[in-house]
């Protein structure tokens, strides 16, 4: 993997991830920017504990342009985009409408290919591997920066989910906190851990495993099941055999195994519904532990497990599970389809 790092006009990071040594990048972004004006606040929020993001700023981003003009597209003649080259494998910047700034964090944009029409399942398994090279460097990376405590690589797809852009991306949250989702996960491993001396995450693989009615498909280095209190209509939570802690932590079989597992995943989300309907809307992303801030919970880090979780919010064929009183007023979720009958619906649309 090649990296080329650059500047936008406007002073923002651009980084380019090429699958030869050979490319060249030498594009100079021509757009005449003003500097990046962002006003991102973080509150507190004493009743919940959890932290919210203030960025007014946020309104004035782009909102479902048409195709022609896709800012995530290559530049050409006549229309500059946010990727000055003519044409490239995996970009990354920094977003322009971020939720996190400056000493509250980062956020930055990953376009996965350069084709506006693609998904992530439409890439090859040397493509995705670039992607997942592209996550692993960011991490490493990003985590690195003063305050700097959590980073988050996804996606989200489908103008269901809320995306505005519809070329193939996802985006990498670099957190100057815990986030409530993961603190949890934290308090549930420590009690855990008192009661007894295990691992949770291990244990929860493993019973899986043994149990079987949940998993959808399992490799030499990889296990995905539907979780036995999935919170959403079709969840799939993907664990690699060797506990690590983060992107970082992977070996080489892994790495290597990881982009076929995970493309027939993308795959079957787009065959749960059916021939004939529009592509499954999904989030998917990768839980890693905090580089710093566990506090009380953890005596190591590697106590954490990585693992990638990936949803839709699709329930049936026309029909989204919108987060409705019990859900979005008292976190107390409400799933319409069994875990079981969603993991045999995974396993009846495999690839032939």
């Amino acid at each position: 993997m090649k990296k080329t790092s650059s500047r936008l006009a406007d002073g923002r990071e651009l980084i380019y991830y090429d699958s030869a040594d050979a490319v060249v990048r030498d594009a100079v972004d021509r757009r005449p920017l003003d500097p990046v004006a962002t006003d991102s606040e973080l509150r507190h929020d004493r009743l919940l504990g959890d932290t919210v993001a203030i960025a007014s700023h946020r309104q004035g981003r782009i909102y479902h342009p048409p195709a022609d003009q896709c800012p995530l597209c290559p530049s050409k003649e006549g229309r500059l985009s946010e990727i000055p080259a003519a044409d490239y494998e995996v970009v990354v910047f920094e977003n322009r409408f971020p939720s996190l700034t400056g000493s509250a964090g980062r956020c930055e944009v990953v376009c996965f290919t350069s084709d506006h029409d693609a998904s992530f399942a439409d890439l090859s398994p040397a493509d995705a591997r670039l992607v997942l090279d592209a996550w692993t460097d960011r991490t490493r990376d990003l985590s690195q920066l003063p305050g700097v405590v959590q980073v988050y690589p996804f996606e989200n797809r489908g103008a269901e989910i809320g995306v505005t852009l519809g070329h193939p991306h996802g985006q990498i949250y670099a957190y100057p906190f815990v986030t409530p989702r993961t603190e949890l996960m934290l308090r549930s491993l420590a009690a855990h851990r008192q009661a007894t001396g295990g691992n949770l995450f291990d244990d929860l693989v493993a019973a899986e495993r043994a149990d079987g009615s949940r998993i959808v498909l399992a490799g030499e280095h990889w296990t995905a099941f539907v979780p036995y209190a999935a919170h959403w209509p079709y969840e799939v939570h993907l664990y690699p055999h060797r506990r690590v802690p983060d992107l970082l932590g992977l070996d080489e079989d892994a790495r290597a195994e990881f982009p076929h597992v995970y493309l027939e995943l993308l795959r079957r989300f787009d065959r749960i519904f059916g021939d004939g309907q529009p592509p499954t809307p999904y989030v998917s992303g990768w839980h890693q532990a905090p580089f710093t801030g566990l506090g009380d919970y953890l005596d190591d880090r590697r106590d954490f497990a990585l693992h990638l979780e990936l949803f839709t919010i699709r329930r049936s064929s026309g029909k989204l599970k919108f987060l409705a009183g019990s859900e979005s007023g008292m976190g107390a979720f409400i799933n319409d389809v069994p875990p079981e009958s969603a993991a045999l619906r995974l396993r009846e649309v495999a690839s032939k």
